[in-house]
């Protein structure tokens, strides 16, 4: 879910003005003790007999969940259960909605409509709600997964589709978008609290978006890298490109892949960098 499919769509080009108004703007190093952040992680993406991840040790260790929704992951027992343990953590709960691609793990680009991408978000985060609710708990938010999220960051009908969900579902749902991007300005224009997303184990291009995976050096595998560039994102507000240009971002949320085997030991080191740097964790 966390890179086009077209590297040179505009998926996530920043724009200093949001950066700079927006209500997690950062100034200097200094200035993270006042600052806050939300660590979240897609959780719930079992099926069946097939296990994914390690949402039991991992879910302690974040902010927000954003539980599957059956549609690429997921079905009734695991979203009960993936409930329960949020709630058990204090753990704001998300729904993940994807395109209807259990094969493809919610991966492969669909041709859908406004329309239907609208209706397979509001069917989806409205089962999660209802298990939410059920057991005690509220829905906090939406994340679109996979290649829904990837489509809608870069195409301005699908952005507005998914804003419109998320209103229409109402009390006050935020929809996690990534930074800068098409999603966070119909959120907005729809008048829907947003959380920009950034990432801790991904490189950028020159103009805010992921480097694709197809590059060698897509991926940040060196956890104490990876820390450092939370660290500037957070506390200074800005990122560096695989070219050596600043790009400034707006980091109020941040993705954690919990189906990596290095996970734990990642968000415990990130944890304590973050703390030392008086970064309070939060999901609001």
């Amino acid at each position: 879910m966390d890179e086009a499919p077209n590297p040179s769509a505009a998926v996530g080009r920043l724009r200093p003005a949001l950066q700079a108004t927006g209500p997690n703007a950062l100034g200097s190093r200094a200035e993270a003790a006042s600052r806050r952040l939300d660590l979240n992680a897609d959780m719930g993406e079992s099926f069946g007999v097939w296990t994914m991840g390690n949402d039991a040790e991992l879910m302690p260790l974040v902010t927000s969940a954003n539980i599957a929704c059956g549609f690429h992951a997921g079905d009734p027992g695991t979203i009960a259960a993936t409930v329960a343990l949020a709630i058990k953590h204090k753990v704001a709960i998300g729904a993940h909605p994807s395109l209807p691609d259990l094969a493809g793990f919610g991966r492969r680009n669909l041709a859908v409509t406004p329309g239907e991408a609208y209706g397979l978000t509001l069917y989806q985060a409205g089962a999660v709600r209802a298990f939410a609710e059920a057991a005690g708990g509220r829905l906090h938010h939406i994340k679109a997964h996979g290649a829904l999220y990837n489509m809608a960051a870069r195409e301005r009908s699908l952005a507005r589709a998914l804003a419109k969900a998320t209103r229409a579902l109402g009390d006050g749902l935020r929809l996690y978008v990534l930074a800068g991007s098409l999603m966070e300005e119909e959120a907005l224009e729809a008048g829907v609290e947003v959380r920009r997303e950034v990432f801790a184990d991904r490189r950028y291009l020159a103009d805010g978006s992921l480097a694709p995976r197809s590059r060698p050096d897509a991926l940040i595998t060196d956890e104490n890298e990876a820390v450092q560039q939370v660290l500037r994102m957070v506390g200074e507000g800005h990122l560096i490109a695989v070219d050596g240009s600043v790009v400034p971002v707006c980091a109020d949320t941040l993705c954690i892949h919990g189906d990596k085997p290095t996970a734990v030991p990642f968000v415990r080191a990130l944890r304590t960098a973050l703390n030392a740097h008086g970064v309070r964790l939060t999901a609001d």
